[in-house]
């Protein structure tokens, strides 16, 4: 399941990250990529380490708690600290998969990576080409978001970046392990939470059919999260 959460980020929010990234050091993409991604990675990034990724990441994982279609999609458990790359002259990220397990920064816990999340951080029409290709079992779906928006999918996707000819992509992007393991399961979740909330809208919280929903989907998140 692709699911796009719109304005995770306001435009002046958008705008204050551009400032800040403007006046950061880029490194080669390549140093942070796994042996096979280094032959099909061509970007930038941002250190994780330093100023200013470490404080935009906390903002988007502060924007994140207040989100509720992300809390509904994901149901996260633990969320890796948001990275920030940048694709210009031709850079790409052909073909891959991302890695199953990754370990937490400055923590013995390890993420198993169930969700990836790219937030866009400037226009589509900043730059040619750079859309996220990503394999789904309805086909292959392009993305290609409007600044503050994002994307979240299946870490299990095959996907790419597509070729930048023109002008430059930023994005941050990082992964999520969710409380509920299945893709399948998750995707069920998250059908019916969003029908409670538009029946409660309908109906109100206190509805006998509301109420009764509402147990079968605590029941179901009981029985499938993973501890």
């Amino acid at each position: 399941m692709l699911i796009v959460i719109p304005q995770v980020l306001s435009a002046a929010e958008v705008q204050q990250f551009r400032t800040h990234i403007a006046q950061a050091d880029w490194q080669d993409g390549v140093q942070t990529a796994g042996s096979l991604a280094r032959h099909v990675k061509q970007n930038l990034q941002l250190s994780d380490t330093a100023e200013p990724a470490l404080s935009l990441g906390k903002h988007i994982l502060r924007a994140l708690a207040q989100t509720p279609l992300f809390i509904s999609a994901a149901l996260p458990a633990r969320i890796y600290p948001p990275k920030f790359n940048c694709y210009r002259n031709g850079g790409h990220y052909g073909a891959h998969i991302d890695g199953s397990l990754m370990q937490l920064p400055n923590s013995h816990l390890t993420l198993r990576t169930d969700l990836s999340a790219t937030l866009f951080l400037n226009e589509p029409e900043d730059y040619d080409g750079g859309e996220l290709s990503i394999d789904t079992r309805y086909g292959t779906q392009t993305v290609k978001l409007a600044a503050g928006d994002m994307v979240l999918y299946p870490s299990t996707s095959l996907h790419q970046v597509t070729p930048v000819t023109r002008g430059e992509r930023l994005a941050a992007f990082f992964w999520i392990q969710s409380q509920i393991q299945d893709n399948t399961q998750r995707e069920l979740l998250f059908d019916l939470d969003q029908s409670i909330q538009r029946l409660t809208v309908e109906l109100g919280s206190t509805h006998a059919e509301v109420v009764r929903l509402s147990g079968v989907y605590h029941n179901l998140i009981r029985q499938w999260a993973v501890a």
